[in-house]
């Protein structure tokens, strides 16, 4: 049954990157969200792409809440015009409230705390802990490195194309949309084989 998406929750990066087309489609996405009625779940931040996907959809009409942890909250960082700021103690919490408020995930460009978000929300599906629709917002072809690696994980033995197929990616927003609705989980999750010693 395809999803039904009320909130995405979207990682990214908080710098804006060397390239004005990933602020540009951080922006429209929060625009696009807001004018599909779609709520906006990030992590509340009011810097780099955080905060220019945040912008894009309240500057529309969206409800954004964002989801800070209190140490981030001292630096200065966090948003003041959210529709709710949700304080949290801890990284790893910031990312459980994200995962339980929203129905679908959408990773922008970012560094290595956006990799670690997305990954470990895309490992607890392929584990079959939740069935909710994963996406790459592939701007600019920022993800086509990874779209490889992930491939040469299918090549090598190391994932299955079942689940290679979790990962939805466009650099289209519209269209990437369009995938996350009609995305049917795998019925078989990843389960571990006991080999003889």
């Amino acid at each position: 049954m395809p999803s039904v998406i009320k909130n995405i929750a979207v990682f990214c990066g908080s710098s804006m990157g060397n390239e004005r087309v990933y602020a540009e489609q951080a922006y429209l996405l929060g625009k696009t969200l807001a004018l599909s009625g779609i709520g906006l779940i990030y992590g509340g931040a009011q810097v780099g792409l955080m905060g220019t996907v945040a912008n894009g959809a309240l500057e529309h009409g969206g409800r954004v809440v964002g989801v800070l942890p209190y140490f981030l909250q001292t630096k200065e960082v966090a948003h003041n015009r959210l529709t709710e700021l949700v304080l949290v103690d801890t990284m790893h919490e910031r990312k459980t409230v994200m995962h339980e408020r929203c129905d679908g995930i959408i990773a922008l460009p970012g560094g290595f705390g956006t990799m670690e978000e997305f990954f470990e929300v895309l490992t607890w599906g392929q584990l079959g802990l939740h069935r909710k629709p994963m996406g790459l917002l592939n701007s600019n072809g920022f993800y086509d490195p990874l779209i490889t690696l992930v491939q040469g994980m299918v090549d090598n033995g190391f994932l299955k194309e079942l689940n290679q197929r979790m990962l939805l990616h466009h650099h289209d927003i519209h269209e990437l949309l369009k995938q996350l609705q009609g995305y049917e989980p795998p019925a078989v999750t990843k389960w571990i084989t006991k080999t003889a010693t």
